[in-house]
């Protein structure tokens, strides 16, 4: 006698979601997959690549499921891409160690942003999930590890790309010159007398206005570069109205 071979289900990825599928499912976005009826809908997703946390609707022959539903036999699975923009409570992040640049343009324009760059990723879902961040990433096997509560995969292979993707995902309320690049807290206006002994002559001369960080005690003014962070402000500005236009 001959065993029946297990039964199968549809699945169907949208083309947004086709970078994340392994080598043998790159070359096109559907397939079938077979129904053992232990695994969940969630594990075979992530199974094939794909995080749930890229995931925003899972649709069994039409109707919405949720990631713990087991795939029968026959059914027709679509999997569906979180919208943008993303909802999320607080829009707080915590970025990995690859992503440094990010994290400052995102201080710059007064996004929550945590980030360590000796923090391995034990610690990196540790903190994020005490502290109720978002941890953006590049690493797709972080984003499947079942511990994180809140993840979110970063597009792009420079900073540019990266801040056009985080700030289009989640459009967060911007708030420019208010958060201290190096270390993420908060900007403080202060009177030229108070910081006088910490600037260097030529800057003495020449700024009047200035700001010191709250947590580390950075100083800082709208120097010579000022004109070239304007212009990251003004871009994250378009993009945010864009997204949630």
């Amino acid at each position: 006698m001959t065993s029946e071979p297990e039964p199968e289900a549809g699945i169907l990825f949208a083309p947004e979601l086709a970078l994340f599928l392994r080598p043998g499912r790159r070359g096109g976005p559907g397939g079938r997959v077979r129904c053992d009826g232990v695994s969940s809908l969630g594990h075979v997703v992530e199974s094939l690549g794909v995080p749930l946390t890229e995931v925003g609707v899972l649709l069994v022959n039409g109707i919405p499921e949720q990631p713990r539903y087991r795939p029968r036999g026959g059914d027709v699975v679509q999997v569906l891409p979180v919208p943008r923009p993303q909802p999320v409570d607080q829009p707080r992040f915590l970025l990995d160690v690859h992503l440094g640049t990010l994290a400052r343009r995102l201080r710059l324009v007064g996004v929550d942003t945590a980030y360590d760059r000796e923090a391995d990723d034990d610690e990196l879902i540790e903190r994020a999930n005490a502290a109720r961040r978002m941890l953006l990433t590049q690493d797709r096997a972080l984003l499947r590890r079942r511990r994180l509560r809140r993840g979110a995969y970063v597009r792009g292979a420079g900073p540019d790309e990266q801040f056009a993707d985080v700030l289009g995902r989640f459009a967060p309320p911007l708030a420019p010159w208010t958060r201290c690049p190096a270390c993420n807290g908060l900007l403080v206006p202060v009177a030229k007398t108070d910081v006088e002994p910490l600037l260097e002559p030529g800057t003495r001369r020449t700024y009047d206005s200035f700001a010191r960080c709250s947590n580390c005690g950075r100083v800082y003014w709208r120097g010579a570069h000022s004109r070239r962070l304007q212009a990251a402000i003004d871009a994250a500005t378009r993009i945010v109205a864009a997204a949630r236009s």
